[in-house]
């Protein structure tokens, strides 16, 4: 648990700022990963967003179908059933809606129908959805700033290198998931998601108070992460580990929600900037020692722009929306 209100005030000292890097540089290299407070985003914000999230998900599946993410075409934003998402080509016990930055209509990524690129899709109705996702999206970016400048301090890089060279212009992802009750047809190695890394730099997720996230350790073990109100979990994506030259390495998690009750998780994805690309640092990587990946993949052979990289990514997920994506253009 790192306090991380020396990153998000402007006027913090030196040794401040040096001492949060270096409990982050610790955190990420023993465990790979850590929750913080001093984040400054409201327990009432968060309590907003999982009571219009029920709202959403307590409607019929053919109400929720309204906002699709068929709909949205290349946009890939929207609802997906249970089922409707693969991790490793196995369908996960979960459903959710994407969301993202706001692009406008004359955005010339949605002109040229670049995916992941669009309006954002919420229930006509009811603006509580609407209102709670797009506060969370404001009240996040600043979070997901101070963290990446401790992650750069503690790597030896100056505080706004990530701001100046990868995430200029982020690519800013926003998933609210929804993994029903546990009951007796569940098998018990159904996963609501499968073990898996995250795709980019960091990922800030809030959960609910029920818990069922397993986060695998350096050593190999799996952590269950206790929910605790007002902290954020922050997981490394393969893009750090790639930068990092393995100093860093991606987080493998998992989800099983095991209560008779609806779970529900917020994660926010902080990426690299769409038409950047993501080198490995030549710097002191100290990297630790080789793991067996979830996926068998090595994340330094990618050679192209991050947007690239994400698209074969997500096409792997929704390969059938993928493919009339693709088709449409």
């Amino acid at each position: 648990m790192i306090d991380v209100t020396p990153l998000l005030d402007s006027n913090a000292t030196e040794a401040s700022l040096a001492d949060t890097a270096a409990q982050i540089d610790a955190a990420c290299r023993r465990v790979g990963f850590f929750s913080i407070v001093g984040h400054g985003v409201s327990i009432s914000l968060q309590d907003r967003l999982e009571e219009a999230a029920h709202g959403f998900f307590s409607l019929s599946d053919a109400a929720k179908a309204e906002n699709a993410m068929v709909r949205a075409g290349a946009a890939w934003r929207g609802w997906f059933p249970v089922g409707g998402e693969l991790t490793s080509g196995v369908p996960d016990r979960k459903e959710g809606i994407y969301f993202g930055s706001e692009h406008p209509p004359d955005h010339p990524r949605v002109l040229d129908a670049t995916p992941l690129h669009g309006p954002n899709q919420f229930p006509a109705g009811s603006d509580d959805l609407r209102l709670a996702v797009l506060d969370w999206l404001d009240a996040l970016r600043p979070v997901a700033d101070g963290v990446m400048r401790g992650l750069a301090l503690g790597l030896g890089l100056p505080a706004d290198w990530f701001e100046q060279h990868l995430t200029s212009d982020p690519t800013v992802l926003f998933r609210i998931f929804h993994y029903p009750p546990a009951d007796a047809g569940t098998e018990a190695d159904t996963w609501g998601v499968g073990e898996h890394t995250d795709y980019g730099l960091l990922t800030l997720l809030a959960q609910d108070h029920l818990g069922g996230l397993q986060v695998r350790a350096v050593d190999g073990t799996w952590i269950d992460v206790e929910p605790t109100p007002g902290t954020i979990v922050c997981n490394l994506g393969d893009m750090l580990e790639r930068l990092s030259g393995g100093r860093y390495r991606s987080t493998p998690h998992r989800v099983r929600n095991t209560s008779d009750q609806s779970r529900l998780s917020f994660p926010y994805f902080f990426d690299p900037s769409w038409d950047t690309t993501v080198p490995t640092l030549p710097i002191d990587a100290s990297p630790l020692p080789p793991a067996d990946r979830w996926d068998a993949s090595d994340v330094t052979e990618w050679d192209g722009t991050y947007g690239d990289y994400l698209t074969a990514k997500v096409a792997k997920v929704f390969p059938d929306l993928f493919r009339d994506v693709r088709a449409q253009r």
